[in-house]
């Protein structure tokens, strides 16, 4: 029981002094340590339990147009001059009827060759990350860009000369800087991996040469793969997304950048396709420091494991990467990772699927050592691997290479297939560096290789596990297996991959 004797005046003065004590130690003297991404672009503040600005109770938003007033400004029209080379077309009978009827001996000559080049203009959107200038866009919008002019959504409307200070094509991701002569508004960066299917997203940009427009829609997918690089992870989005939209910014409720948009699908309503603000933060301060991106790389082809594939390596489910290929002397190959190896778990982080893999890989930092997780032979592993540079030369996808129709087709019947051993002659011609394993010299159309995609000119190096060294071990291998999954490791051109085929008695 609090005594009366202090009386109810001395009570609030010692209230007061204690709430005014409280709030100024959880306020603290604002002194924060700045990591070297806060120098750079502005952080979104911790927005756990927040509501979202302009939204009701029920989620629906009142309005987008106090967003749109903040955050136009700091959204920036691009125009890009390229210059196209043009060479003169060999085949001068291309040049007839019915054009040259309507275009005299000049215009044929940018139509269909000629000596020299021509400029072409195109439209892109970007913003503005930092007052000193730096603006982010895509790639291929200023991509063999000769000039770039970058005009500001604010009341000025000032045109500025850009700078590339570095560019990123696998992630199709660009930086660059105008010298402003005014005060720039700056963009906060959010969280994308916060984000939930059916959050509302507004995209604000340039499409179709039309400044400052204005588009809202919600998140319709996450970790989309739509097969524009190596490190596909879209966000979905039907907020109108349009050419010349490419650059702009994606934003929350918030007020904060999650995606930079970057794609859509021709022909298609309601279907865009944005970067996530955190894949693009990491490569943002390379670009910034370095003028490109530095990734992990551990050099291993990489496959993703089908149901017969699970089956076929003992795994309970299709989850994982597959290794079909270990480079020789890369950090998989020191580490003692092999062919067959899968990977479900790099640095920590879980494996689902190949998707996962390349992202994780490509972000940690060369020269880190990892553990990583692999099931060989039906069981786990524990291998550590020194992550090094990714190598700048793109691996080479070969096609199969198609032997002639009168090859001894020996053995595979069982498989709707015809085999081959590989003769020196062969292994020069297709420049292997062994004759070890068989090659495929025809398939039928109705087979079961057919239906596993094997296809002309694939030579296959191991039957469920086991090395082919010819048609002998070949026939051998097939002849033990009455039925159930024959999985094949092939080489096709310059890479490797597993296939699996389905035996009947």
């Amino acid at each position: 029981m609090i005594s009366r004797k202090y009386g109810l005046r001395t009570l609030i003065m010692v209230a007061a002094i204690s709430l005014f004590t409280g709030l100024w130690l959880t306020a603290g003297p604002g002194v924060t340590g700045n990591s070297d991404s806060q120098n750079f672009w502005k952080d979104a503040p911790d927005a756990k339990g927040k509501k979202e600005k302009g939204q009701l109770e029920n989620g629906a938003p009142q309005s987008f147009s106090s967003l749109a007033k903040k955050l136009t400004p700091s959204v920036v029209n691009i125009s890009t001059t390229q210059e196209i080379k043009r060479r003169r077309v060999p085949f001068p009978e291309f040049r007839t009827q019915p054009f040259e009827e309507f275009f005299d001996e000049e215009e044929m000559d940018k139509l269909f060759g000629g000596d020299g080049s021509f400029k072409r203009q195109s439209l892109g959107s970007g913003f503005i990350i930092n007052k000193d200038g730096y603006i982010v866009t895509n790639y291929h919008v200023i991509e063999n860009a000769a000039e770039i002019v970058v005009t500001l959504s604010n009341d000025s409307k000032k045109e500025y000369t850009a700078k590339v200070i570095g560019r990123d094509q696998s992630l199709d991701l660009a930086l660059i800087k105008i010298d402003a002569t005014e005060e720039l508004p700056v963009v906060a960066l959010g969280d994308s991996d916060s984000l939930d299917i059916g959050d509302w997203v507004v995209a604000i940009g340039n499409p179709f040469g039309l400044g400052g427009t204005v588009t809202a829609g919600i998140v319709s997918q996450k970790g989309r793969v739509i097969d524009a690089g190596p490190y596909d992870d879209f966000i979905q989005t039907d907020a109108s997304i349009n050419p010349g939209n490419s650059g702009g910014p994606l934003f929350n409720l918030r007020g904060e950048v999650v995606g930079i948009n970057t794609a859509i699908v021709m022909g298609g309503q309601g279907i865009g396709f944005a970067i996530p603000v955190n894949l693009a933060k990491g490569v943002l301060l390379q670009l910034k420091e370095k003028g490109k991106a530095t990734r992990g790389w551990i050099g291993v082809s990489l496959q993703d494991i089908t149901p017969d594939l699970a089956t076929s390596f003992g795994l309970s489910k299709p989850y994982g990467a597959l290794v079909p290929y270990v480079l020789p002397g890369d950090p998989a190959d020191k580490a003692g990772m092999k062919s067959g190896d899968v990977i479900v778990a790099f640095d920590g982080k879980e494996v689902s699927s190949t998707k996962d893999l390349r992202s994780i890989v490509a972000a940690t930092v060369p020269g880190s050592t990892v553990d990583v997780k692999v099931v060989r032979d039906g069981k786990e592993r524990a291998l550590k691997i020194t992550v090094a540079t990714k190598k700048d030369t793109a691996e080479e996808e070969g096609k199969g290479r198609e032997t002639t129709e009168d090859e001894d087709e020996k053995s595979g019947k069982r498989l709707g297939i015809g085999v081959t051993d590989i003769t020196k002659s062969i292994a020069e011609r297709f420049r292997l560096d062994s004759t070890d394993g068989v090659l495929i010299a025809s398939v039928k159309q109705d087979g079961l290789g057919a239906e596993a995609g094997l296809r002309r000119g694939d030579i296959i190096r191991e039957m469920n596990g086991k090395a082919v060294k010819d048609v002998a071990e070949f026939n051998k291998i097939l002849k033990a297996v009455k039925k159930g999954i024959l999985r094949l490791r092939i080489k096709r051109g310059e890479g490797f991959m597993f296939v699996t085929i389905k035996l009947k008695d």
